[in-house]
């Protein structure tokens, strides 16, 4: 199974979730896809991920893009199920200190606020140091504007690495890498 779990203020509708769950269609493993609409909540958005996977005997693939790299991650290491980090976010809490307050969602303009809970239930997740970095496969490229990828590099040593040159946070060319992903 492949789960995908979208960044802050995404949803399903984002350009990788969707280029994502129309490949694993195109190899007729659909089935094999989830993308869920993660909850505002930190910890809501962690309950749901684990109750949607808690009838799975199989292995489970998390693909986290952003804060969702950050929930990949905390999922990982409870779990330990593999992830594949799409620049992502590393110690999200501290990230998000500066996006305090009132948020729209970019596709369904959803209006929330970012409050100091939201990230404490963050700072209970961090987790301080990946075990098993062979678990872990860590896409990210130079040019994001959000996040230092370097950040990630650093916290993610001993993983497998594809770091590109230039780019953005959205990680432009992310389908280049689907084979890669499902053969990790």
């Amino acid at each position: 199974m492949i789960v995908y779990l979208h960044g802050f203020n995404s949803s399903p509708a984002s350009g990788k979730a969707k280029v994502l769950g129309e490949y694993m269609g195109s190899l007729g493993r659909q089935a094999d896809y989830l993308c869920p609409a993660l909850p505002n909540s930190p910890g809501a958005a962690i309950a749901q991920v684990e109750a949607d996977l808690a009838h799975l005997e199989g292995p489970v693939t998390l693909v986290g893009s952003s804060l969702g790299g950050f929930y990949a991650t905390h999922l990982a290491e409870k779990h330990g199920w593999k992830a594949v980090l799409v620049n992502p976010a590393v110690h999200a809490h501290t990230l998000l200190q500066s996006a305090l307050g009132p948020q729209t969602n970019w596709h369904t303009g959803e209006k929330w606020v970012l409050t100091g809970q939201h990230l404490a239930e963050l700072a209970a997740m961090d987790v301080q140091a990946i075990t098993r970095p062979e678990r872990y496969l860590l896409l990210a490229q130079t040019g994001d504007e959000v996040l230092d990828y370097r950040d990630a590099v650093a916290y993610y040593a001993g993983a497998t690495h594809i770091i590109e040159d230039g780019g953005d946070h959205g990680f432009a060319g992310f389908e280049r890498h689907f084979q890669t992903i499902l053969d990790f």
